[in-house]
């Protein structure tokens, strides 16, 4: 290898191991955004733990579980597609990738069919039914909306980033060599995914 074509590659490696690491950065911001949720719902918990026990009865189990199932696939099949394109099968990662995007599409659309039932219920802020109820329970659907509301936000980015990444395949700027930002994308889906385990028995499986 000439001093030039070594040069290029450590300054490659350089660029890669500063992409990672800013990466890194940024998924710690957005577990400090969560966390500092986490923590807030912890304390309403704590003072109205009666009425959010209530208020949990009318989530919808179901729903939540199966939710669960297709974020934990989704992480599985991002994960495998960044395997396949290691290993230099482009097509395999193509497709797991678009199965990827396509697992978020089902979350958000059972999601919308559970909002829709808990506004139909009259489960939403402002509403005449959630109004006559204890504060207790009014905080619950607060966080319930906030939270779930701002994970499914991530999950719309996860996905779009995705799309991304997959023209970046398909137009070989990520390869087998350079596949730091297909990595970066995994990273990101698995942070969705583990909020996501957190939610879940949060306000689904209150005891």
């Amino acid at each position: 290898m000439s001093t030039q074509e070594h040069t290029a590659v450590a300054h490659l490696h350089r660029d890669d191991v500063r992409s990672r690491m800013g990466m890194w950065l940024f998924l710690f911001t957005e577990l400090i955004l969560f966390g500092g949720m986490f923590f807030l719902y912890a304390v309403y918990r704590f003072l109205h733990q009666a009425d959010f026990h209530v208020a949990a009865k009318s989530m919808n189990i179901l729903i939540g579980t199966v939710n669960t199932a297709i974020l934990l696939t989704s992480s599985l099949t991002i994960a495998l597609s960044i395997a396949a394109l290691q290993n230099k099968k482009k097509i395999l990662s193509l497709i797991l990738q678009g199965i990827t995007v396509i697992f978020g599409l089902l979350f958000l659309v059972n999601k919308y069919f559970e909002w829709s039932a808990e506004i139909h219920h009259g489960n939403y802020p402002g509403s005449p039914e959630l109004i006559s109820q204890s504060s207790g329970h009014i905080l619950f659907f607060g966080l319930y909306y906030v939270m779930t509301g701002l994970h499914g936000l991530h999950v719309i980015i996860g996905m779009v980033v995705i799309m991304f990444m997959m023209r970046f395949t398909i137009k070989d700027v990520i390869t087998p060599d350079h596949i730091v930002k297909l990595e970066a994308a995994g990273l990101y889906w698995h942070l969705v995914d583990i909020i996501w385990i957190f939610l879940f028995p949060l306000f689904y499986l209150i005891t």
